[in-house]
């Protein structure tokens, strides 16, 4: 498809309504997530043949949290009790390493966040100004997850 193109009248996207994350320690990860500001919308344990037939896996069981940004965006952290879930790769793996490695957050009080959330156990991996447009920060939540936090300056 050309760069340029538009999508046709009878396909159209709308708007990015989440993103998955599978982890195994779900209550840690949901107190991180709240540390940094975002809500539990939701909670609820899915299973059976549709649920299986959907993502493409048998006999499956699985925790689901629904976490919301301010602005309403969505993390769905999954923990999978049925088939166990799959680690690739080394808990703390780089930010070169492939595959969906970091998420991003615009802030305000980005100093203030970095504090907080290594008072609650995340790991700060480095920070930097990026000219007079932005202040950056990369940490390391539970079971290695990467957050971005970005404020902008000015």
């Amino acid at each position: 498809m050309p760069k340029n193109s538009k999508p046709s009248k009878n396909r159209t996207l709308k708007r990015m309504d989440n993103v998955l994350i599978v982890f195994d320690d779900l209550e840690a990860v949901k107190a991180f997530f709240i540390e940094l500001g975002l809500t539990l919308e939701g909670e609820t344990t899915v299973e059976g043949p549709l649920v299986g037939k959907l993502i493409g896996l048998k006999d499956v069981r699985a925790t689901l949290a629904m976490m919301r940004t301010p602005d309403g965006q969505g993390i769905e952290l999954d923990k999978f009790h049925t088939p166990t879930a799959i680690r690739f790769g080394p808990v703390d793996a780089p930010v070169n390493t492939l595959g969906i490695r970091r998420v991003m957050f615009a802030v305000e009080g980005i100093d203030a966040i970095v504090t907080h959330m290594l008072a609650h156990g995340a790991e700060l991996i480095g920070e930097m100004q990026y000219e007079d447009t932005y202040r950056l920060a990369y940490i390391r939540g539970p079971e290695g997850i990467i957050v971005g936090l970005a404020e902008q300056l000015g």
